[in-house]
């Protein structure tokens, strides 16, 4: 298959020019002699009919074409030599001929609400040339969908970070939604895509964790992609971020500490007190886990924990990282106190020893300042079951070759 951008040379069909001394020929002209053609048979040629027809879908003056799959030019009879496909701006549309010379095809989807233009030609056995023209419009979408990200273009993150991005609403075009988005890493890391509750959202990420100081690229070019019938991705952006030091904290459950590695060194064991075993579901989440969140003072409240059980608590927590949705936290803990260390006694959190309202200067508070969104925090030893890899950034327990 060979590419063509803009304008296929004509092969074998322009004879070439010369300046010729005597018999009279001017600049351009040909000439007669053995093997020549006389001008009265060139014009001859161009006179006839070709046997090539052209034929362009969309045809002349279609609308609401859809962006995929809808252009194709062939011909019959003939080859093609030249296919010109422009857009509303005027700018190229890079396309792709077949080895067999007899249809191409757009290198990508076109754009929604946009008129395109082509220009066709074909020529048969005999060099004789045929040509078509179209201009179409393509449909301007009705319905829409969100694609809600965590990123802040410009932000640091930890080695952990995950790229998730939410549609609200079941994708059925995966394929073609995971093209759309690309992420380039500035030390060439592959990053895949996978799809996590229901296929409502995709989470993008490399086979380990990323190394610090790399910068993070992430093309987002939906707006033309067809995410679930008649409803399209609506939103081209670039959104770009930098992997900052690492860190990465261990929680042992068993022994009540939590070991705090900064750029493969360990500076911090910390005592803590994690999720009870009795009630079970008081139990922390084994597993690897990415703080998605810090935020400062929440009101945490047993009524919103389906089933949790146990004496009712409503309290305002401080220093408050999120590591899953369904609210596991590393958090400031003022109303336990004798337990870190020495005791699990928490509803399913990590609690570092901290005062009521926090404090830049409590163990919590540190580090709470310490940290930032997309840190690792690997909990072991815990009675809780595996954190699932959908819940939070988890994705961390799924290995690569299911990723």
């Amino acid at each position: 298959m060979k590419a063509i951008r803009a304008v296929l040379a004509l092969s074998g069909v322009l004879l070439a020019t010369a300046c010729s001394g005597g018999g009279g020929g001017g600049t351009g002209g040909t000439t007669g002699g053995a093997g020549g053609q006389s001008g009265a048979a060139a014009s001859s040629a161009q006179s006839k009919t070709s046997a090539a027809v052209v034929d362009i879908e969309p045809k002349d003056g279609t609308t609401g074409v859809a962006p995929a799959g809808a252009l194709k030019v062939s011909a019959t009879g003939g080859k093609l030599t030249q296919v010109t496909v422009t857009d509303s701006a005027g700018a190229a549309v890079a396309g792709t001929l077949s080895a067999d010379g007899l249809s191409w095809l757009p290198a990508a989807g076109l754009s929604v609400a946009s008129t395109y233009k082509v220009a066709a030609t074909a020529t048969d056995a005999n060099g004789v040339a045929a040509t078509a023209n179209s201009s179409f419009t393509t449909l301007t979408p009705t319905k829409t969908a969100r694609s809600l990200d965590n990123v802040v273009s410009g932000s640091t993150f930890g080695v952990g970070m995950i790229i998730q991005v939410d549609f609200g609403q079941l994708v059925k075009n995966k394929a073609a939604v995971e093209k759309a988005i690309t992420v380039e890493a500035s030390d060439g890391s592959v990053v895949k895509g996978h799809w996590f509750n229901e296929d409502n959202w995709l989470e993008l990420r490399p086979q380990q964790f990323w190394k610090p100081g790399t910068t993070v690229k992430v093309h987002f070019k939906l707006k033309s992609v067809e995410v679930s019938p008649g409803v399209y991705g609506g939103s081209d952006r670039d959104e770009t971020f930098t992997v900052g030091r690492s860190q990465v904290s261990t929680v042992d459950a068993a022994t009540h500490q939590m070991t705090v590695v900064t750029d493969g060194r360990a500076n911090e064991v910390i005592p803590i007190t994690s999720g009870a075993s009795n009630p079970a579901n008081w139990a922390t989440y084994n597993g690897t886990m990415v703080i998605e969140r810090k935020e400062g003072t929440v009101e945490m409240k047993s009524a919103s924990v389906p089933g949790l059980g146990g004496t009712p608590y409503d309290e305002k927590v401080p220093d408050s990282m999120r590591l899953t949705d369904t609210g596991t936290y590393v958090h400031g803990n003022y109303w336990a106190a004798g337990a870190y260390g020495h005791e699990n006694v928490s509803h399913g959190c990590i609690g570092l020893q901290d005062v009521e309202g926090g404090s830049p200067t409590s163990v919590a508070g540190k580090m709470y300042a310490d940290s930032i969104v997309g840190d690792v925090v690997i909990v072991k030893n815990s009675t809780g079951a595996q954190v699932d890899p959908g819940n939070g950034l988890s994705g961390w327990n799924m290995g690569w070759g299911s990723w």
